[in-house]
């Protein structure tokens, strides 16, 4: 899971990075809040960690070199993170940070998927400083919570069939398998979790 989903159709300026940093939920041990302009040097940092992107950007697409880097970051990931504020209310990508010493974690994300508006698909990027505690689970976790408060009646997620820590996750929450998918000939695996009112409507 991670990889940035998939983007609204709409340019937003650097401009629109005034964001207050909002925070959308706050858990045991993170705070998840609006992604802001101030994060660039963070979100440079987790799109650097090697042991992270093997698993979201196998082929190496995201650029490597510090000024390719953080143009990408600026003039791409960040107007497509504004997009979903611009768009939705309840929607997009937060960073999470640490409660304990306000470290930045990484992120996470529930997106509407756009071929079923009223599905969400959940995804997350964290450091690999932050694997191996349950923080991954406990974030995705209470997004599913969310989704489903907030009307979407399944949440779905995707990852590399090879990252049997992310599938680890998805099981974690409940979610069954859908589907093996291809990405850019790679094996992808597909999961989902209905909402508990669609489960006792069926």
């Amino acid at each position: 899971m991670g990889r940035g989903g998939i983007v609204p159709s709409l340019r937003t300026s650097i401009r629109d990075a005034s964001m207050t940093g909002d925070v959308y939920l706050v858990t045991e041990r993170m705070t998840l809040r609006r992604i802001t302009a101030t994060d660039v040097d963070d979100l440079m940092a987790l799109d650097a960690d090697p042991e992270v992107m093997k698993h979201v950007d196998p082929f190496a697409i995201t650029p490597q070199d510090r000024t390719g880097l953080r143009d990408f970051i600026c003039n791409r990931r960040l107007p497509q993170f504004f997009a979903y504020y611009d768009l939705y209310s309840d929607r997009g990508f937060w960073a999470a940070i640490d409660r304990h010493d306000g470290r930045f974690l990484g992120w996470f994300h529930l997106i509407p998927r756009p071929e079923a508006p009223n599905e969400a698909v959940l995804g997350y990027r964290l450091h690999s400083f932050a694997w191996g505690r349950g923080l991954a689970t406990e974030g995705a976790r209470a997004l599913v919570d969310r989704a489903f408060a907030s009307g979407a009646v399944r949440v779905v997620a995707e990852t590399l069939a090879r990252h049997r820590a992310s599938i680890r996750v998805m099981e974690k929450l409940g979610m069954k398998f859908i589907r093996e998918s291809d990405f850019r000939g790679l094996p992808n695996v597909e999961y989902c979790i209905d909402s508990p009112l669609k489960v006792a409507s069926s």
